[in-house]
C-alpha cells in the first residue's frame, strides 16, 4: 500500500505542479503528493488529489507545506521531472510562523522561559485580557471579547532584563482585524520605540491527542505571568455549533485570548471561556480557526469607516447635549 500511495504522489505532483495553490506533503523517499490537505491527525494525513483521497501514515512523512506559505517555499522543476526545495521544519508562512513536524517535548519550566516574552497582557478602559505575539513586528492575537467596543488599548509586553521579565507598556496599539462571531482579534503595536518583538510559533490541535499534557499562560483576575498546567479533555466540545478544545488547565476571566500550549512549546488554541460553576472546565479555540482568520484577515479587516466596527459611541457631554436642545428650541 505503502509502494501505491508513492506511485501515485509522484504523478499526483505532476499533474499538479501548475496549481501552485496546493498543500504539498514530501515523503521520505523523496516523493510528493500536491492536492488540498483535508485533515491532520497524529498518525496520518488525509490529502484530496482530485480524483481521489489519499490517507498518508505520518512515519511516511518528511515534511508538510501548507498553499498558505507557497510564496516562501523554493521550487524547481525540468521536462523530465520535478524537483522541491522543502522548507525547514519550522517554516514562516509569511505572517506568522508554523511548526509543520513533530518537535521534541520540554518541561513547561523551560517551556516558560523561552515563550514567556511573547505573551502579553491586553489592557482596556473596561478591562483586560490576554493575547500573544506572532511576528516579530508586534502584530498580536486576542479576543474578540477584550477589545470589544473599545478605542483605547494598551498592551504590556513582559521582556527579559538582567534575568527577570519587566512589564514595558505599549499605548500605540491598531487593530487589524476582527471576527467578531468567532471570538478573534488581531492587533499591531505601532510605538516608534518599539523593538523587534519575541513571538510564538502556532502547531496543530488536529495533531493532539486527548490526554495530552498543556499548558496556559495569561492574566487571570490581573494576575499576570499566571501558568496553569493541565490535560486536554476532549476535542470536540461544542457550543453554540461551534467545536472547541476543553482542558483542565485553569482558565479565568483574564486568561481570554491567551495561549494554550502543548509541550512542544506550540501555540494550539486560544483560552476564551470557562464554566463558573466547575473547576478544571476550561475551552480553548482550536488554532485551525486562527490560521484561517490569519490567512484571510484581509477578508476581516477593521476599518473606522465601517459603522458595523466594535466602536463605543458614548453621549454627547451635558453641557453640549443642553445646548443643542436649546438650539433646536
Amino acid at each position: 500500500m505503502l509502494r501505491k500511495i508513492v506511485t501515485v504522489s509522484a504523478l499526483a505532483f505532476c499533474v499538479g505542479a501548475k496549481a501552485v495553490q496546493a498543500d504539498m506533503v514530501q515523503l521520505k523517499d523523496n516523493a510528493a503528493v500536491v492536492g488540498k490537505i483535508l485533515t491532520e491527525k497524529h498518525n496520518e494525513v488525509v490529502v484530496d488529489i482530485g480524483y481521489t483521497v489519499l490517507v498518508i501514515p505520518r512515519s511516511d512523512i518528511e515534511k508538510i507545506a501548507r498553499a498558505d506559505s507557497a510564496a516562501s517555499l523554493s521550487r524547481s522543476s525540468s521536462k523530465t521531472g520535478t524537483s522541491v526545495n522543502s522548507p525547514p521544519a519550522d517554516f514562516k508562512a509569511g505572517f506568522y510562523t508554523a511548526n509543520n513536524r513533530a518537535m521534541p517535548e520540554k518541561s513547561v519550566r523551560e517551556l516558560v522561559s523561552q515563550i514567556g516574552e511573547a505573551v502579553v497582557q491586553v489592557r482596556t478602559p473596561s478591562g483586560l485580557g490576554s493575547g500573544f505575539i506572532i511576528n516579530q513586528d508586534g502584530f498580536l492575537v486576542t479576543n474578540f471579547r477584550v477589545i470589544e467596543g473599545e478605542t483605547q488599548i494598551s498592551v504590556a509586553v513582559y521582556l527579559q532584563i538582567n534575568g527577570q521579565l519587566e512589564p514595558r507598556v505599549y499605548k500605540q496599539v491598531r487593530i487589524v482585524a476582527i471576527n467578531k462571531f468567532e471570538d478573534m482579534a488581531l492587533l499591531k503595536i505601532d510605538d516608534k520605540d518599539a523593538p523587534k518583538f519575541k513571538y510564538v510559533t502556532l502547531g496543530s490541535a488536529d495533531a493532539l491527542a486527548v490526554g495530552e499534557s498543556v499548558f496556559a499562560i495569561g492574566s487571570p483576575l490581573g494576575l499576570e505571568r499566571t501558568v496553569t498546567e493541565g490535560i486536554l479533555s476532549t476535542k470536540t466540545r461544542e457550543f453554540e455549533g461551534e467545536l472547541y478544545l476543553q482542558t483542565t488547565a485553569q482558565i479565568n476571566p483574564g486568561n481570554s485570548g491567551g495561549p494554550l500550549f502543548n509541550m512542544a512549546g506550540e501555540v494550539v488554541g486560544i483560552t476564551n471561556m470557562k464554566i463558573t460553576f466547575g473547576e478544571g472546565l476550561g475551552f480553548a479555540i482550536p488554532i485551525e480557526g486562527v490560521k484561517y482568520f490569519l490567512d484571510h484577515r484581509d477578508a476581516f479587516a477593521y476599518s473606522n469607516d465601517n459603522p458595523s466596527n466594535p466602536y463605543r459611541y458614548l453621549e454627547p457631554p451635558s453641557r453640549a447635549h443642553h445646548k443643542i436642545s436649546d438650539e433646536n428650541n
